[in-house]
């Protein structure tokens, strides 16, 4: 029997593990629950997103004091705008025209920090 699920397509070994689990859920009737961490979660990965940015942040920021103002600015700006339509579409949805909205701020927000980057790592070209 051990042979069976060792040689089993690592797919259909997965597959197999979460009709296990889903079948599980659904006999003992645990919705609720399964709702209850849903929402757990969607609080707890905004966050520790947020955490590891200010890891990666703190990491570097000597890099950014030394940049000109303009240049904090946008980079600054533009974290802020992509996080700010992070927040909105986790917690409030984004359908239609808001989400296409969404997609255009995060855009443009990383390409101005992208364009503040790179205009501070080009030495002389």
């Amino acid at each position: 029997m051990k042979r069976f699920f060792s040689d089993m397509n690592p797919f259909l070994r997965g597959m197999l593990v979460v009709a296990l689990i889903a079948g599980i859920v659904v006999v003992l009737q645990l919705q609720l629950t399964l709702t209850a961490l849903f929402l757990i979660a969607s609080i707890i990965f905004p966050l520790a997103i947020a955490y590891f940015l200010f890891l990666m942040w703190r990491e570097r920021r000597g890099d950014f004091e030394v940049w000109p103002a303009r240049s904090k600015f946008a980079f600054y700006g533009g974290a802020v705008l992509i996080v700010a339509a992070l927040l909105l579409v986790v917690f409030q949805g984004a359908s239609g025209l808001d989400a296409l909205a969404c997609v255009f701020v995060i855009g443009f927000s990383g390409f101005a920090m992208f364009r503040a980057w790179r205009d501070q790592h080009t030495y002389g070209y």
